[in-house]
């Protein structure tokens, strides 16, 4: 199973893979208990866990850095209901740039739900090459791109061209 192909849906508990889409919604598998379902996407949004990104102090940071950091601390996970203040303390402790202002203790929680879920199914938590280089050239591409000095110019009227208004229309309407 792909970490690309993993995608919330409003509306509905836990994480689901994306087996095919439709103009009018998808055919999702939930990874909790297997079971597959068509999604409409009239009434549901589909998040794929690759585009989400946290807020940090510095800039924002994809879901895969916060995961990769909870697997690699080796600390014990905090109940998904223990106090607010634990589960802060301990997102606080294994992503110091995190910001905790802004970040809602319900997504942290849901940040939870979500790592037990890809953990018990085996998914390898890591971008796609697609979004990865993304990432990488996307702040380049700006650095790049050099200033140009904003310059003023009077503008002549002589090459303009006016609009006339719009034409009334007075045409009685009729009644039903």
């Amino acid at each position: 199973m792909e970490y690309n192909k993993i995608v919330s849906v409003t509306g509905l508990g836990g994480l689901f893979e994306m087996l095919s889409s439709k103009a009018d919604g998808a055919v999702v598998r939930s990874l909790e208990d297997n079971s597959s379902r068509f999604v409409s996407s009239r009434i549901h949004n589909f998040s794929h866990l690759e585009s989400i990104e946290v807020y940090t102090v510095k800039d924002n940071v994809n879901l895969v850095d916060i995961f990769t950091a909870m697997k690699a601390s080796g600390e014990p996970q905090p109940d998904g209901k223990a106090e607010q203040a634990a589960i802060k303390a301990y997102f606080g402790r294994i992503y110091p740039e995190i910001d905790l202002e802004r970040v809602y203790v319900s997504d942290m929680k849901k940040m939870l739900r979500w790592f037990t879920i890809l953990e018990k199914n085996g998914v390898e938590i890591k971008l796609s090459a697609a979004s990865a280089d993304a990432e990488n050239h996307a702040p380049v591409a700006e650095e790049a791109k050099p200033e140009k000095p904003k310059t003023t110019r009077a503008k002549s009227s002589a090459g303009k061209q006016t609009s006339a208004p719009a034409k009334k229309i007075n045409a009685p309407r009729k009644m039903a």
